[in-house]
């Protein structure tokens, strides 16, 4: 017999995987084609929604039943708060007055190199004051502002399709 609800579950999953690969290709030719380097805050943002994206698919792929769908959306909503609590962080940093902005501190390759890990996450996460810059905007928004949203909505569409009744 044929997994009932798992249609949704599984288109859910995979376009929840298409939008995240499209939002990180979109950052990647920021970087690499308009020369717009990420900062700290920008690369675990990138992190959060590989995760996202990686248990969205794996969720579509394995199709698992009640508890497994469930699983998986957990799995993805947990990494939407994660980019939303690095969003949420980014997104202070950038309304501080320029007075209060953080110094800017080293790369985070450079860190990760020369510190304990422990450190060079603590560090790369409380920010810096390249996070605090606005380099790009959309419709009045910044970046932080829209990876939030698409954070939000992504691992919501992950718990609708993951208690969904059939």
């Amino acid at each position: 017999m044929r997994n009932p609800g798992s249609t949704f579950f599984r288109v859910a999953g995979i376009g929840v995987f298409m939008a995240c690969a499209s939002l990180l290709g979109y950052a990647y030719w920021l970087q690499f084609r308009e020369f717009l380097d990420p900062c700290p805050l920008c690369i675990f943002q990138r992190l959060a929604f590989a995760l996202l994206g990686c248990a969205a698919l794996a969720g579509a792929i394995h199709n698992p039943r009640n508890f497994g769908r469930k699983l998986y959306g957990l799995l993805a909503a947990l990494a939407g708060v994660l980019g939303a609590a690095i969003a949420g962080r980014h997104i202070f940093l950038q309304s501080l007055p320029p007075d209060q902005v953080p110094e800017c501190g080293p790369g985070l390759e450079f860190m990760l190199q020369h510190l304990p890990l422990a450190d060079a996450l603590q560090k790369a996460l409380s920010g810096s004051g390249e996070c605090a810059a606005v380099s790009w905007t959309f419709w009045g928004l910044s970046m932080p502002w829209w990876t939030l949203f698409w954070y939000l909505a992504l691992g919501a569409l992950m718990i609708t399709a993951a208690w969904r009744r059939p």
